[in-house]
């Protein structure tokens, strides 16, 4: 199931690094997945429910041209991708085989997938970036996954760049990165992260105004007052 639109466009509001200090006030330091660079400028901001893949290394008598048409394969877990999600792709930091190239990034988008985030990289740039599908990865390769690579599953608990990444945890990625939103910590972050990204942008208006830091950020009591001050003025 989809995430509700409204809080789709709540997590579009708030930027991967505010969403790294509020689940960092929780306990949770490793939400940040390594590796997760956009392949172009400009992609935006995405959210969307974690739909995950999971690859394992190469086996020579699995990782063939032929597992291409296996009932488990990259292929078959297209299609079972629900519009809205973001496909989560444990390639085991591999950088010598692409997981995907331009024909399934041209499937997955006319199917509505928001995002493919994954440790690995991607093959057929060109066609990639003329597939209108929004891509996190680490790099580049022009070899095919079963040079390096052997697919064995979705929808499954997986490490993407060093983070557990389980089915329908919430995904959010921009320049920055990707960064996971534990499915049961949603509600606690939807009401807490607006509020630091609003702190935040006064902070830096009250920089831009040639403030010093000590006493800004963090905020000391006298800091806090004003800033309170501010928010009862904009009601």
């Amino acid at each position: 199931m989809s995430l509700d639109p409204d809080i789709t466009e709540t997590l579009k509001s708030v930027s991967t690094a505010t969403l790294t200090t509020v689940l960092l006030k929780k306990g949770l330091r490793n939400v940040w997945m390594r590796g997760t660079k956009p392949l172009k400028a400009g992609q935006g901001r995405v959210v969307g429910k974690a739909f995950t893949l999971r690859f394992v290394p190469a086996r020579e008598d699995l990782a063939t041209p032929e597992s291409w048409s296996s009932p488990i394969s990259t292929r078959a877990a297209i299609e079972a991708m629900p519009e809205g999600c973001v496909a989560v792709a444990d390639a085991l930091g591999v950088t010598d085989a692409g997981i995907f190239g331009d024909i399934l990034c041209a499937r997955m988008a006319k199917r509505g997938v928001a995002g493919l985030i994954t440790d690995g990289v991607l093959r057929d740039a060109e066609g990639v970036f003329g597939s209108g599908m929004k891509v996190w990865c680490n790099g580049i390769a022009a070899p095919p996954s079963v040079a390096g690579l052997t697919f064995v599953g979705w929808q499954e608990p997986i490490s993407c760049g060093g983070v557990a990444v389980f089915p329908d945890d919430i995904v959010v990625v921009d320049e920055d990165g990707a960064v996971l939103i534990p499915a049961k910590l949603l509600d606690a972050v939807l009401a807490e992260a607006p509020e630091q990204e609003r702190m935040e942008a006064w902070i830096m208006t009250e920089v831009d105004r040639g403030v010093p830091l000590p006493g800004l950020y963090p905020m000391n009591a006298e800091t806090k007052a004003r800033y309170q001050a501010w928010k009862d003025s904009q009601k």
